[in-house]
């Protein structure tokens, strides 16, 4: 066998360590070409230093492979790493994994890992146990009293908290952030509706949003975790560095804040014994007041259990991201869309001009605009565009094949970047991209029915959000109030782009100018 003898392999050490980067680019580059619209696959790190390279802008860059690809494609990461998804936003397939087949495809061990605050809570359940708690919350989300509650809580907010506070920065003429403020009254509405107790976190002299910013946190590190490694994850919590540092203070404050705000509930005139009207009590008209007494939920001395701080930073979450951040994207929308406020405000005119009198501002009850579809319409389109939850994962059972073609496998990891699914021309038409709610409204002016698989911002099938109803009330009330009293101006040079995490959120806030009507 012929060999390089020592000092020869010194001098051509040096030309095969500049030749491997080519041959390893050229060959990867010309393999790459099989599929010019997913990124190169490199050896050792996979599709990495793509997703790496993108990350600020996550959700476009995946919306561009997705489009490029037929809607659907596998990304891999380094091997061994275990970063490894099957992408898609085919309707069909959406139907077939959240639908059709819906008990191939649970969240999964490692997404419960990811979120590991919420604990056994409903959000990361699988099987009997989310069954059990599902039919729980449907009980307690279909309760009157509850829901009647909520929407007393949502127009006195509005009333008292929030017109108020506008009408000052509009005397002001000075520009602040309405999502910060908007995060402040969905986060008084839904603790609320949760503990029975008001925050007061929306009110004129701002105080800290030390709670609101854990939750951010939660969401923003769950994120993060889905980007790297378990075990690299796992070792930075051991080592209580980088984002997992913050994410242990962030579930502390959580912990703390469920256990003040039951106490408080407690104080302010106990709990509702009764879970319900079988029990021949009053029904509840907190949430809190359903679980508050429950063995499972509290120990012998009344304290709560591992599993009531999980559920209740769930129910916290659910209420405050979803009504804050679709509230935020749809106020957006407007400023850029004079022409949809102005029908907004003709079908509000017949509700408004009976509550003419006294020069004072007019507020919508939100049974008053349940009927309203083209306020319904700019809501849903917005949030086509910019659903609060971007992205859902789902874990395999069993190999299958998916209406596509594609085959999936025991243990592969399936997301579905439901912004993308928002944008594609194949499922919404050549004005995809755009922001027209006359897409929702049909010909004889009623709202259009769009199944769940294809607009998924609240989820699809069994997991269908059990708080849809009632946060469509609440958002349609508040933007009502708002378009109605108010012209909002987002401020000149102010750059509005989507935050990369589990919630998206608008990345640099909603900085804007405001003027009374």
């Amino acid at each position: 066998m012929a060999f390089f003898p020592p000092r020869d392999l010194l001098v051509v050490l040096p030309f095969l360590v500049l030749l491997l980067p080519l041959y390893i680019y050229l060959r990867y580059s010309r393999s790459a070409k099989a599929n010019p619209s997913l990124p190169t696959e490199w050896p050792l790190v996979g599709m990495l230093p793509s997703l790496v390279a993108n990350l600020h802008n996550l959700f476009d860059y995946a919306t561009a492979l997705l489009a490029a690809s037929g809607n659907s494609f596998e990304a891999r990461g380094p091997p061994m790493s275990g970063l490894r998804f099957f992408v898609t936003c085919d309707p069909d397939n959406v139907r077939h994994i959240f639908i059709n087949n819906f008990a191939n495809y649970p969240k999964g061990e490692e997404f419960a890992s990811f979120f590991d605050v919420m604990g056994d809570s409903f959000f990361n359940a699988d099987g009997e146990s989310w069954r059990r708690q599902r039919a729980r919350v449907q009980h307690v989300m279909s309760n009157p009293r509850l829901l009647a509650f909520m929407a007393a809580c949502c127009r006195g907010k509005v009333e008292k908290g929030l017109l108020p506070i506008l009408d000052r920065m509009a005397s002001a003429g000075a520009p602040f952030d309405l999502q910060r403020l908007l995060t402040r009254f969905a986060f008084d509405v839904t603790a609320m509706a949760v503990f029975g107790v008001d925050t007061c976190r929306l009110s004129i002299d701002m105080p800290p949003l030390d709670v609101a910013n854990a939750m951010d946190a939660v969401m923003e590190v769950g994120f993060f975790r889905h980007t790297v490694p378990v075990s690299c994850w796992k070792l930075m919590r051991s080592l209580r560095i980088g984002p997992e540092r913050k994410l242990a203070a962030a579930q502390r404050l959580l912990r703390r804040f469920v256990a003040e705000m039951i106490q408080k509930r407690r104080a302010a005139g106990g709990a509702c014994k009764a879970t319900g009207d079988e029990q021949g009590g009053v029904p509840p008209a907190d949430i809190v007041s359903s679980y508050i007494n429950d063995p499972e939920y509290v120990d012998e001395d009344g304290n709560p259990r591992e599993f009531m701080y999980a559920t209740f930073i769930n129910y916290m979450v659910a209420g405050r991201d979803t009504v804050g951040t679709a509230l935020s994207w749809l106020f957006f929308n407007l400023t850029e869309h004079p022409r949809v406020v102005a029908r907004i405000r003709e079908e509000l005119e017949p509700i408004a001009s009976s509550k003419a009198g006294g020069g004072g501002m007019v507020v919508f009850d939100p049974e008053e605009t349940k009927p309203l579809v083209y306020l319904q319409a700019a809501l849903f389109e917005s949030m086509r565009l910019y659903p609060p939850g971007p992205i859902e994962r789902k874990a395999t059972l069993a190999d299958d094949v998916l209406p596509s073609g594609h085959t999936v496998r025991a243990g592969d990891n399936i997301l579905i970047p439901v912004y993308s699914m928002g944008r594609m021309a194949s499922v919404w038409g050549k004005d995809s991209g755009e922001y027209r709610p006359e897409r929702w409204v049909t010909e004889d002016g009623k709202l259009r029915h769009v199944p769940a698989h294809r607009f998924m911002p609240f989820n699809a099938g069994p997991r269908l959000c059990l708080g849809k109803d009632i946060s469509v009330l609440q958002m349609k009330s508040v933007a009502a109030a708002v378009a109605w009293n108010f012209d909002l101006e987002v401020v000149a040079g102010h750059a509005v782009e989507p935050k990369v995490s589990i919630v998206m959120q608008i990345k640099n806030g909603l900085m804007v100018k405001v003027k009374k009507r």
